[in-house]
């Protein structure tokens, strides 16, 4: 599904409030070009995962958000989605595989989430169905979902404005939300990026995150 550069200008006025603006700093290492890393670890959750989680509840109506939130994840987005909920005064439920890191479970567990562990083929059938069995609230898909991606997408807007002549964005993925949203803003803006380092060549700007 495409994302629009208007949609990803819209969701950093939607989160400017709950995630960071976070650094771009010059790493000191042997490399062929000049190396920048994108703290994303400084945000409240550790994770860039809260700028999709608070785009989509902001962009959903509070009445379809009362019942609460709903997702599946093996930490990270479960701790956005719990971030968010917990500021919104909503609950939230978080559908685990039994293999999540317990330092994860236990994050979002002190931020109020309610955590099931299911077995794993059963956690991933939860991202199709988008729903779980007696659980009624508003399911928030994990990479699968526009305002989830246009959320992640602001971290390539404050890449162009922090090094505006970057040459090639290298972005380690697991569902894609965050490559797809921020290929998205690169190519809008006329630069290169790219999600494996099999395609990295010779640039002045290099960039990791």
């Amino acid at each position: 599904m495409p994302i629009t550069l208007a949609q990803v200008e819209e969701a950093r006025n939607n989160i400017a409030t709950i995630a960071v603006r976070t650094p771009l700093v010059l790493c000191n290492t042997d490399a062929p070009g000049h190396l920048y890393l994108k703290l994303e670890n400084l945000q409240p959750i550790g994770s860039f995962k809260i700028r999709g989680a608070a785009n989509v509840m902001a962009r959903t109506p509070r009445q379809q958000l009362q019942r609460g939130v709903l997702t599946a994840s093996a930490g990270n987005m479960a701790q956005g989605v719990a971030f968010c909920a917990r500021r919104m005064g909503i609950p939230a439920t978080i559908v685990a595989p039994e293999t999540a890191p317990a330092t994860k479970i236990r994050a979002v567990e002190r931020m109020g989430g309610r955590v099931i562990k299911v077995p794993f083929a059963e956690w991933w059938q939860t991202f199709g169905t988008r729903s779980y069995p007696g659980v009624d609230a508003k399911f928030i898909h994990a990479f699968d979902d526009p305002d989830v991606m246009a959320g992640n997408g602001t971290i390539a807007l404050e890449l162009l404005e922090d090094l505006p002549d970057l040459d090639v964005v290298v972005i380690p993925w697991g569902g894609g939300a965050c490559r797809v949203a921020s290929r998205r803003c690169c190519v809008s803006a006329l630069h290169e990026c790219v999600s494996t380092p099999s395609k990295l060549r010779q640039q002045r700007h290099w960039l990791l995150r």
